[in-house]
């Protein structure tokens, strides 16, 4: 019984999924955000329970990828979509055109099927034990959590970039690449947590921290942006 601990957790993680999908599909994109964020918390907490634990397990690897498919791939793609008919306008220039303003509608579910890419990649790249290549599924999923926050509380300008179409049209394109490009990011994975060793790792945290703390729900998108940049930091000086 107790080996199967982690493994409930991640079903858990995957049922957070399936209720953000279905208030998604109820037009309340808050709520749907909230449940991808307790998604993400039971993430953290079936990979730490597991080690706590010391189970381990074949089962226990694909369930978890499944599960963070669902929860970190398609329930925050169709939040996009979602927000994409609402805000995706095509009264003006190349968008008028028909056959683009088909491809631009549906552009947000580019983030679900790289998203699947990115975790069967990860699935069998070695080199992602300590780190990872690419941009991970939870990272895009907190960014797009952000958006529905923003556009209830503000502020004002984070609100006109999320809902103008640049930015409806490029991130779906922009994080595809992303979550498959050869891009080194750091893992928040501590092996001791003493500064040496962990600098990355704790400037990403404070930074984090105090960008939340002044940018309030914006900060969270601003923190996944500051997360790529110190990794590509850490891989040029490198």
């Amino acid at each position: 019984m107790i080996k199967q601990i982690p493994n409930t957790i991640t079903a858990a993680n995957l049922f957070m999924g399936c209720l953000s999908i279905v208030a998604t599909f109820d037009g309340n994109l808050t709520q749907a955000a909230y449940f991808i964020l307790a998604a993400a918390v039971l993430d953290f907490f079936d990979g730490f329970a597991a080690r706590m634990l010391h189970v381990h397990s074949e089962i226990g690897k694909q369930l978890d990828s499944l599960a963070d498919m669902v929860s970190f791939g398609v329930a925050p793609g169709f939040i996009f979509y979602a927000l994409s008919q609402e805000h995706l306008t095509f009264e003006y220039g190349f968008l008028q055109f028909v056959p683009i303003m088909v491809l631009c509608s549906y552009l947000p579910f580019l983030i679900m099927i790289f998203s699947g890419v990115r975790l069967a990649k990860f699935n069998i790249d070695t080199r992602q034990s300590d780190s990872f290549i690419g941009v991970p599924t939870p990272a895009n999923a907190m960014f797009i959590c952000c958006i529905p926050f923003v556009l209830e509380h503000g502020p004002f300008f984070a609100q006109e970039i999320f809902t103008s179409a640049g930015f409806l049209i490029l991130y779906p394109i922009l994080m595809s690449y992303l979550l498959i490009a050869e891009l080194p990011l750091f893992s928040l994975k501590f092996k001791q947590f003493a500064w040496k060793g962990n600098e990355i790792r704790y400037s990403f945290l404070l930074g984090g921290a105090a960008l939340i703390l002044f940018f309030q729900y914006f900060g969270i998108g601003l923190s996944i942006i500051l997360y790529v940049l110190l990794s590509l930091i850490t891989h040029l000086r490198k």
